[in-house]
């Protein structure tokens, strides 16, 4: 670099470049000074690269503080860093290679806009889960199966930095007053985070990873989710605005083949997505997605799914889509699936078909409205056309285990029967041992779809002893 170029070159403070070079020196990159004060010649040991990039970091951050560029586009904040390293690297005389460079400048765009030691991990299609406990203690889920990382955090600090980074990108704060916070990366992957005193060792970080790309059908047709039978019949109930409740634990790929399902909804229908942290992505064009918000450190502006259920009455929608039903949001929900705004989908956690009713039902209570048992379930069993529950089992994939249609109240026993299941056999090494089968039954619904001119053919249903899946 030319005397010219390097005076253009921004300086660093005396008290950094000072601090700088300390580290330097301790890594053994300085020449050190004998008793006299004259400066010796050394032969350069090997750079601390890690200690190095410490002390970059933290001036690094200063910096950028200090300019307001942390809420800035990711672009604006990439190129600060970029001219931060090659001032630090030019000015301040620290000996790295052409790699090393790379690999710093690299490094310290990830450590201010990214996810610090967890971008390799992020980087990983395998990886489904990552789950930070302490600084020396992150975990993975690859395959449906946890395992421990060599990544590392240097400190509690350093994890917070990165849950604060999160944060301030989506406009929102996490701190000792509120120590928890749901939180989304700009790939959709939903992050939960909490700070002492709710989890008393430290900071932890929990993110659920979503693939670069949305799984469709024919991905969990070769994966294994269900079978081509009831793909079909699926698809026939949603174009024909049948109203679906998919039930299943966490993890199970609820959100997954919800998304699958609302493949089948045309393309002239108005969508409204209604979800706590927003994670759908449709095809459809003509898409308004909602999402909820939490109070504020004031403890107002709290926007919950109820309201938003309410408010998306009012937006002339075609389809409305819950991403997942979790409160008093159910009666209202209930209430406009009744009330001609069928062709609905939504999830519930639950362990079964018979639980997610349950769980519906206790749902409704929770609006504070006293409703006598048998006015609820009249309202679920008139407003729920199918039940799809969803499991992932040991082997890590996830499969529909049943597919249940709701035929009735019979005393104050909803009714309902079984249309489609996964029958399993045994294990073979990892794989679990199965296959798809219809149990027989034809749907009520098949003969109201044939008055519509919707033919559904009636093979579908069909026990069946397929080869093990």
């Amino acid at each position: 670099m030319s005397e010219i170029d390097r005076r253009r070159l921004p300086r660093f403070s005396n008290d950094a470049a000072a601090r700088l070079k300390t580290v330097a020196a301790r890594a053994g990159r300085v020449a050190g000074e004998d008793a006299d004060g004259a400066v010796k010649a050394a032969r350069p040991a090997r750079t601390d690269y890690l200690a190095v990039k410490a002390a970059l970091q933290e001036r690094l951050l200063d910096e950028i503080g200090e300019r307001g560029l942390l809420e800035n586009d990711g672009a604006d904040v990439a190129a600060a860093v970029q001219d931060f390293a090659a001032r630090a690297i030019a000015s301040e005389d620290i000996a790295l290679n052409d790699a090393e460079r790379v690999r710093l400048a690299e490094e310290l765009t990830d450590e201010t806009i990214g996810m610090g030691p967890l971008a390799p991990l992020l980087a990983d299609p395998a990886v489904s889960d990552i789950l930070v406990n302490a600084p020396d203690q992150v975990y993975v889920e690859r395959f449906g199966r946890l395992e421990r990382t060599a990544v590392r955090f240097r400190d509690a600090e350093h994890i917070v930095r990165v849950i604060e980074r999160i944060a301030a990108r989506v406009g929102r704060r996490i701190d000792t007053a509120s120590p928890m916070a749901d939180l989304r990366l700009p790939d959709g992957s939903r992050v939960n985070a909490t700070l002492p005193p709710v989890t008393i060792d430290g900071p932890t970080l929990s993110i659920r990873r979503f693939g670069r790309r949305r799984l469709r059908r024919d991905d969990l047709l070769n994966i294994g989710t269900f079978s081509p039978e009831i793909l079909e019949f699926l698809v026939i109930a949603v174009r024909a605005r049948k109203n679906i409740l998919i039930s299943g634990g966490t993890g199970a790929g609820k959100s997954t083949l919800l998304g699958v399902l609302a493949e089948a909804i045309p393309e002239t229908e108005r969508i409204v997505t209604i979800e706590d942290t927003a994670e759908l992505s449709l095809d459809q064009e003509h898409v308004v997605r909602m999402e909820t918000r939490p109070i504020n450190i004031e403890g107002r502006g709290r926007i919950s799914a109820r309201d938003l259920l309410v408010n998306a009455l009012r937006m002339r929608p075609d389809r409305i889509i819950v991403g997942e039903v979790r409160g008093a949001e159910a009666l209202d929900m209930l209430q406009a699936l009744n009330t001609g705004h069928d062709g609905g989908i939504g999830t519930i956690h639950a362990n079964s078909t018979r639980d997610a009713l349950s769980r519906l039902e206790t749902m409704v209570l929770m609006a504070g409205i006293e409703l006598p048992s048998r006015a609820v379930r009249e309202q679920i069993v008139s407003a729920i056309h199918l039940l799809v529950h969803v499991r992932r089992y040991d082997d890590g994939v996830r499969r529909i285990e049943s597919v249940a249609e709701i035929t009735g109240l019979e005393g104050l026993t909803p009714q309902m029967q079984e249309l489609f299941a996964f029958r399993r056999r045994g294990k073979q090494g990892r794989r679990v041992v199965g296959h798809f089968t219809g149990t027989g039954v034809i749907p009520r619904m098949v003969d109201e779809l044939r008055e519509e001119g919707i033919q559904v053919p009636a093979a579908l249903f069909q026990r069946t002893e397929e080869a093990d899946l």
